[in-house]
């Protein structure tokens, strides 16, 4: 039996939802603790920094999430950045700032492009990148002045800009044991061709072909394995997902940013790969046990239909297309709720993700626009270019 607290109806057709809140963290243990549970996956980072963890460990239920000390990794910038200068993990060069004027300062006296972070959590929306010094300090002066993101943006960081490919690798950690998954590639930018403002993901493909083997096998060892031993030599081992936010500059693979639990979208073009029993694997890991991951050879591609004006204001109560059983593509439904009618109804900015599969990313690419097209409707929209980057590093 599957529960998930608290869900959405997209779900019920594969799991029994709970009516607890993330922030519930009392009504979770007591449920948890009646019902004998065996092993709970904390999917949101909002509860890990609350240290819904730490409270579920109390009571002897099994937890694969990192406790509140260790989720820092996500919830702090800050404290990530410093983690990594400590223990010589690469990442952009950076400066923090909590008073505007200093940080001003050093936008004015910066090259351009400039990259504005919001120290703590803000739903993947705290992240400009500043072509203008124009842009930056007004970047700025909502963080630090009108606290656009409450507590998240009261410390700010400042970073230089990255070029290079961009990757996700996300790894199964239970203090030093480092198991990576294979990677994906986000795209953040609201509309085609990576313009408009950084959202929390439009969509997203998996493999990478520029991103080879030699890479991932890279990238664990200068990244994900010494970050899980700074964790544990700091005194707060991680046990969950951890995933690296990556770019692969001329000067060697560097961390953009880490999350403390499944990247979105990337899970739902990686998982569904897994020929793996994900479960068992994650057993294992609690048990101090190495799995051996399995993976489809097949590609996925991941399309986030969202609602008009996201990130910014848009209009909640929008009817979903009616999806027939024997769809082309997978559906993972995210901001939707149901209407007296009981049919689904957009909830949020970011309502679904199709996800189509084919022998190579091309085929994927057919299959999920084949099915987007098929639904189009008004007061959503998409991006049309998901997965084209990868189709083209392909042809090269």
């Amino acid at each position: 039996m599957v529960y998930v607290a608290p869900g959405n109806p997209g779900m019920a057709s594969c799991a029994t939802l709970l009516p607890y809140d993330e922030d519930d963290h009392q009504g979770l243990v007591e449920f948890c603790r009646r019902e004998e549970i065996g092993l709970v996956i904390i999917g949101p980072e909002k509860p890990l920094v609350e240290g819904l963890s730490d409270r579920l460990l109390a009571e002897g239920i099994q937890v694969f999430a990192p406790s509140q000390r260790a989720a820092q990794i996500e919830g702090s910038k800050s404290f990530a950045k410093e983690l990594m200068r400590k223990y010589g993990v690469p990442t952009a060069e950076y400066r923090t700032f909590v008073d505007f004027e200093s940080a001003k300062k050093h936008v004015e006296e910066s090259s351009l492009p400039l990259v504005i972070k919001a120290d703590g959590l803000a739903a993947g929306k705290g992240v400009v990148v500043a072509q203008t010094h124009a842009e930056a300090i007004e970047a700025l002066a909502e963080m630090l002045l009108e606290r656009r993101f409450g507590d998240a943006s009261s410390r700010v960081i400042v970073e230089e800009f990255l070029q290079g490919e961009e990757f996700s690798l996300m790894a199964l950690i239970n203090g030093t044991l480092v198991v990576p998954l294979d990677v994906a590639q986000d795209h953040k930018r609201a509309f085609d061709g990576d313009q408009g403002p950084n959202t929390g993901g439009m969509g997203a493909y998996s493999p990478v072909p520029q991103v080879s083997a030699e890479v991932i096998r890279e990238a664990t060892v200068r990244i994900l394995e010494p970050v899980a031993q700074a964790l544990s030599m700091e005194e707060m081992p991680f046990t969950g997902v951890l995933y690296a936010g990556l770019m692969l500059t001329k000067e060697g693979i560097k961390v953009i940013e880490f999350n403390a639990r499944l990247g979105d979208p990337e899970t739902q073009v990686l998982l569904p790969r897994l020929e793996s029993d994900l479960v068992e694997a994650i057993l294992s890991i609690l048990q101090g046990r190495r799995p051996t991951l399995k993976w489809s050879d097949e590609s996925m591609v991941g399309v986030v239909v969202a609602s008009e004006g996201y990130p910014g204001s848009f209009e909640t109560g929008v009817m979903l297309p009616i999806f027939d059983p024997g769809e082309e593509a997978d559906i993972f439904f995210s901001g939707v709720a149901q209407s007296e009618a009981g049919e689904l109804v957009s909830s949020g900015g970011r309502v679904y993700l199709a996800a189509g599969k084919g022998s190579c990313l091309e085929d994927a690419c057919r299959a999920v626009y084949a099915f987007l097209a098929k639904h189009d409707q008004p007061r959503f929209f998409y991006r049309t270019d998901i997965g084209q980057r990868g189709i083209n590093k392909s042809r090269v």
